[in-house]
């Protein structure tokens, strides 16, 4: 296959995207040539998954000038690691669209696109002003869809969400720019590729250490992080669904595969170095997220802490400095897409249906509507890590990398897997199932291109969590070079 094809994957949104922007005002067209242009991006990825050989190395690289007077190259590739979670935004995307199918407009579907494309770009891009770019042409569609389509204050939620991450972006850009510099100075030529600024040896350890959480700024927002998680609660809660699965499913998982993908070959000594506190940090988020999900009424911002509860989850398996840790972190990624993406929709289309999204306002959803019922419960099962589903393959995984770190930090984290299925269970019982006090509300069951679209999800659930190699042997050898090769710690046997 061509290395084109990365360049194609990455473009064809963006340039269909600005397409319809100047040729049709018709939202039915501009819909169902974004949802084909979405499939067609499955096909060629799908291709790609089938056709890649597992290995440490880049595959289908691109690398051309771009700005040849400094340095900055058009780089892409994929590894394992990239590739599955390319794999995995090439199946939400198209069949959420089936989920939002109604009652949008044509600046949503474009924005929608314009995401994809700058997504796709951030997860491939290898050169690090390159990554810089498509980091930033992300976030506008987002800040654009929750100014225009969102709810309550959206504008403030806007303003700070902006605040937020273009403050991090600034650090992340001034610390490329000095990493750029050094380069230049100690080999007398100007490069950004990561695999070249990983040859630096003239930096002290003092300039590693803050260029470390410059980047690490930028990531832990988007994840988030603790304490830098202030944003998400009012943009989730305002957020319109389209934007909020967006967020949550996709752009949240850039963070952490911005961590592997840049922080540990750049930085390796800083990062063992701090990796016990992140640990701990992450285990931190994990309960403190988690005890705020339980005190929500609010069912958008419950998972909204709960998201934040699991991306700490993930955070924590990334400093684990073992394969176990690792591994099921970039696994977690995927389930945690899977499940929470899902539930945001479901969520979207309790508050279409009902007005509602508050749980004491809910209630008596079951009787009317089995399949949705069907369907969020193996979604929220799936968030809890019940066995049988991809969620528990996972955690199992960080809890059993975590142990390996620290036998006293991997026995809290088996502990607060509890938190969860509580707030969640909870949640479950009284807006679901229990009967609505007073006047039954109307609510529909699931639409036949919902379930058509929620279908490849369920499957995903219990294929990941009966068959984890099918996935896993993907990225392990990405796993296994970063653990011998840069951090020279050796992985778990």
């Amino acid at each position: 296959m061509s290395a084109d094809i990365l360049s194609f994957i990455i473009f064809l949104p963006a340039v269909v995207a600005f397409g319809l922007m100047i040729t049709t005002k018709h939202v039915e067209t501009v819909r169902n040539i974004a949802f084909l242009t979405t499939t067609v991006i499955l096909a060629l990825v799908l291709k790609l998954y089938i056709e890649f050989e597992p290995s440490a190395g880049m595959q289908f690289v691109t690398n051309v000038p771009w700005i040849s007077s400094y340095g900055i190259n058009y780089y892409i590739g994929v590894d394992g690691f990239s590739l599955t979670i390319l794999m995995m935004i090439a199946i939400l995307i198209p069949t959420a669209y089936l989920l939002l199918w109604e009652g949008r407009t044509k600046g949503y579907w474009i924005n929608m696109l314009l995401v994809q494309a700058g997504v796709t770009g951030s997860l491939l891009a290898l050169d690090v002003i390159l990554f810089y770019f498509f980091w930033e042409v992300m976030l506008l569609p987002v800040f654009l869809m929750i100014g225009i389509y969102g709810f309550g204050d959206k504008v403030f939620t806007t303003i700070k969400v902006t605040v937020y991450t273009m403050l991090g972006s600034l650090l992340m850009f001034v610390a490329m720019l000095y990493l750029g510099v050094t380069y230049h100075a100690e080999f007398g030529t100007w490069s950004f590729q990561y695999d070249s600024l990983t040859q630096i040896t003239s930096l002290s350890y003092n300039e590693k250490i803050w260029l470390f959480l410059a980047f690490l700024s930028a990531f832990a927002i988007k994840i988030p992080i603790f304490p830098l998680h202030t944003w998400i609660m009012e943009t989730y809660k305002n957020a319109p669904t389209g934007a909020v699965f967006l967020l949550s499913s996709i752009m949240a998982k850039l963070g952490v595969y911005a961590i592997v993908r840049f922080l540990i070959p750049i930085f390796p000594e800083v990062y063992v170095e701090f990796s016990s506190w992140f640990v701990f940090i992450g285990l931190f988020g994990l309960v403190y997220f988690g005890i705020a999900a339980l005190m929500q009424d609010d069912i958008k911002r419950m998972f909204a802490y709960s998201s934040a509860s699991h991306l700490s989850f993930i955070a924590a398996g990334i400093f684990s400095l073992n394969e176990f840790g690792i591994n099921g972190a970039l696994y977690l990624i995927i389930a945690h897409a899977i499940a929470t993406g899902a539930l945001f929709l479901l969520v979207g289309i309790i508050h279409d249906e009902t007005g509602y999204k508050t749980i004491k306002d809910l209630g008596g959803l079951a009787k009317q509507s089995p399949i949705f019922t069907t369907i969020f419960a193996i979604m929220l099962f799936a968030n809890v890590g019940l066995p049988g589903t991809n969620g528990f393959v996972s955690e199992l995984l960080i809890i059993f990398g975590i142990y390996e770190f620290n036998h006293t930090l991997g026995y809290i984290s088996a502990l607060t897997v509890i938190i969860g299925a509580s707030y969640m269970l909870w949640m479950f019982q009284r807006a679901i199932l229990q009967d609505r006090e007073g006047e039954a509300l109307k609510f529909r069951d699931l639409k036949i291109k919902e379930i058509v679209g929620l279908a490849p999800w369920v499957i995903l659930v219990f294929l990941m969590g009966i068959y984890p190699d099918i996935f896993i042997d993907k990225f392990e050898p990405t796993v296994t070079h970063y653990l011998n090769d840069i951090l020279h710690i050796g992985a778990a046997k």
